[in-house]
């Protein structure tokens, strides 16, 4: 007897009073109480018309396959599919929940680098607007000129001003800089060695003073050096975008300037240790003055020169002390005046596709330097604002010039080394190679004298003028990531070096003069 909803033998069985079909209980009662009918004959039914077959409870019936061995296997062999089936199926729920779980994963990493980057440009914007706070001037700061005589405060550069005077280089400013170079060039050819000159075995006996730390760890990488007169102050510009301001007597840093947004790539004293230039990376150059009249001390921002359009990569002042030139990634150089604040012309090579890297004046002051990305050094006549020479041959950006200080040679330093050209016959006599391949040149020196060229990449080195540039030493004590800047002291006793590091490093002879 089969129960006529399954078809299987009942083990609690029923039979309908009304219809005598016979049943599993709880499959009759739970059909009833859906529809509260026959499940079969669809005639009305209730719980109460279902009477009870009396059978045997103490043995179950066995489902007919599994009274042969043939059905037996068949219920192992379903059994077994039945298994792999669900063994297959939690795999595959396996494998969905991995990938919406590496998903959600790389949800949440991208998520907290998107906030880490905001809170970096937060933090920056928070850190620009206080060195905006900061430089911003109370009011016009006077600067000095190279005689001493202070501008009054009429004249003093405005920083309110937004426009210039760029009407040219004007005669007086000639007749200066003309009478300037007849005064250097008439001394020149009457020049010696300055007594108290390091010679070759004080240079090869250099040793480095403990390295001073000056900038941010975090930003290292010291772009610049320059030297008050006296060398007791230096200055050195860095990736942090400050500037700061050592004494060598004191061993303490004396002011630490903040201003510029961006990295800053030179810095330069203005006659004396009270005043300063700064270029940077944020498309400006600045004037610093000490509020202590002359000496080097707390500095109080001065104009903003905002007259290039990209970065202001270097500066140079001329010899008069009255006038400097800066350079840009703009394909322009400008020349202005220094105690005013006014430049006085922008000029642009317009055959020139690729932006200033580096410039400087000659020693006499009648032509300037400027090196390009696109490897080439061009020869300016300031004057008249003149290309009268290019110099071909470097590989990648000139990163470094310097004019010797007879007048007569020019250095050069880019990514294939360091190339040295005759100015007098417009000629490269001499190319240096310091470094393997792929180790560039990034900074040149000259030392006043003449005698000794310091080069900086992934060391620094001492050539010799007269020993046909020869090697004459080497310090290699410095950071893998080598040397950004370079700046001889007074009659080569010292040689201050600017490394991709936080650190001001001093070489000196054991007896450095006094």
């Amino acid at each position: 007897m089969f129960c006529s909803i399954s078809g299987h033998i009942p083990e609690d069985p029923v039979v309908s009073s009304k219809s005598g079909h016979l049943y599993e209980r709880r499959l009759a009662e739970k059909a009833i109480q859906e529809n509260g009918e026959d499940p079969i004959t669809g005639e009305d039914l209730s719980v109460d018309d279902l009477v009870a077959v009396k059978s045997n409870k103490g043995v179950k019936p066995r489902p007919s396959p599994a009274t042969s061995i043939p059905g037996l296997l068949g219920l192992f062999q379903n059994e077994w599919d039945a298994l792999m089936l669900e063994s297959h199926t939690l795999r595959q729920s396996l494998s969905t929940v991995r990938q919406e779980l590496s998903h959600a994963l790389y949800q949440h990493d991208a998520a907290c680098r998107v906030i880490a980057r905001l809170s970096r440009e937060r933090d920056e914007a928070r850190s620009a607007l206080q060195h905006a706070r900061a430089a911003a001037p109370a009011g016009p700061v006077p600067m000095e000129m190279a005689n001493g005589k202070r501008a009054s405060e009429e004249d003093a550069y405005d920083p309110g001003s937004a426009k210039r005077n760029k009407g040219g280089i004007t005669p007086e400013i000639i007749d200066a800089m003309t009478e300037c170079n007849a005064n250097l060039s008439k001394g020149r050819k009457k020049r010696v060695v300055p007594e108290g000159t390091a010679a070759m075995d004080d240079i090869r006996s250099f040793s480095l003073l403990s390295p001073i730390p000056l900038h941010k760890t975090i930003q290292g990488g010291i772009t610049a050096i320059d030297l008050a007169p006296g060398e007791d102050v230096v200055a050195t510009a860095s990736m942090d975008a400050t500037v700061q301001i050592y004494s060598t007597t004191e061993s303490r840093v004396l002011s630490s300037l903040s201003g510029h947004t961006k990295r800053i790539t030179d810095v330069k004293f203005l006659g004396s240790s009270s005043f300063l230039l700064t270029t940077s990376a944020d498309k400006t150059a600045r004037l610093w003055a000490s509020t202590t009249d002359g000496a080097a001390g707390p500095y109080k921002p001065g104009a903003v020169l905002t007259d290039h359009t990209a970065e202001v990569t270097a500066a140079s002042l001329h010899a008069t002390g009255r006038y400097f030139a800066t350079a840009s990634l703009d394909h322009s150089w400008a020349f202005y005046d220094v105690e005013h604040a006014t430049c006085f012309t922008k000029v642009t090579d317009d055959s020139e596709e690729s932006g200033y890297t580096s410039c400087q004046f000659h020693p006499d002051g009648l032509i300037l330097g400027t090196g390009t990305q696109n490897s080439m050094v061009h020869i300016w006549e300031v004057r008249q604002q003149k290309n009268v020479a290019k110099f071909e041959g470097h590989k990648g950006p000139v990163s470094g010039l310097c004019f010797s200080e007879n007048g007569y040679y020019l250095a050069t330093a880019a990514a294939d080394g360091v190339k040295l050209w005759d100015l007098r016959k417009l000629r490269n006599f001499k190319t240096l190679t310091p470094y393997e391949s792929g180790i560039p040149s990034q900074a040149v020196s000259f030392d006043h004298s003449g005698q000794y060229l310091a080069v900086g990449g992934g060391d620094a080195r001492v050539y010799g003028a007269k020993q046909d540039w020869a090697a004459l030493a080497t310090f290699p004590d410095l950071p893998k990531k080598g040397v950004l800047s370079l700046k001889w002291g007074d009659r080569a006793t010292r040689l201050y070096v600017g490394a991709a590091d936080h650190n001001l490093r001093i070489y000196q002879t054991s007896q450095p003069a006094t």
